[in-house]
């Protein structure tokens, strides 16, 4: 047992505290090979016992310092949207033509099929704002995706925490039920 948790401490002392995880590539002695090791969220791997074994963990996205829920429901969505601010960014993960026909207000359009792209820290903030109107989120911004149903800005909130975006949530309803709670509204003020 003490073999295993002398094997784990090289990785634990080169985990990445900024990023929480462990991407450091370990080598582990040989008498450590037949020892299952257990690191952060990666299944366990029993190790071959006949070489030294270079092993790297899963990516594990940090969690989620904005929230304890990553998720967004319309009631925490509405008054930000009637009074926004540069603290939350509210963006619209839908193509272009999809959000002609109507998007939620104080929203900003970032198509899923570039965003991976767009976020990618080597990505220049002029041209970000030249191709889409606005200005490049901050790593450190909070920021609400949406799309049509929900399952496009759950990729977006995937893809943003991996280009190093920790505080990112769903509005799982997205589009769909924006649309139905705001005729409802509607018909009740009427």
């Amino acid at each position: 047992m003490s073999v295993a948790r002398s094997a784990l401490r090289p990785l634990i002392a080169r985990a990445d505290p900024r990023l929480g995880l462990a991407r450091t590539i370990v080598s582990l002695p040989r008498q450590a090979s037949a020892v299952p090791i257990v690191a952060s969220r990666a299944a366990i791997s029993p190790l071959a016992p006949t070489a030294g074994v270079r092993w790297k963990s899963e990516a594990v996205p940090k969690r989620n310092a904005w929230a304890k829920e990553p998720i967004v429901s319309y009631e925490e969505l509405k008054p930000i949207t009637q009074q926004p601010s540069d603290n939350i960014l509210l963006v619209d993960v839908r193509e272009p033509d999809e959000v002609a026909l109507g998007s939620i207000p104080s929203s900003v359009c970032l198509p899923l099929s570039q965003l991976r792209d767009a976020l990618d820290p080597n990505y220049n903030a002029g041209e970000f704002q030249k191709n889409f109107a606005f200005s490049k989120p901050l790593p450190s911004q909070n920021i609400i995706f949406f799309g049509c149903s929900g399952k496009r800005s759950a990729t977006a909130c995937e893809w943003a925490g991996e280009k190093g975006y920790p505080n990112v949530r769903n509005y799982v309803g997205s589009w769909l039920d924006w649309t139905k709670r705001e005729k409802v509204n509607e018909s009740e003020d009427d």
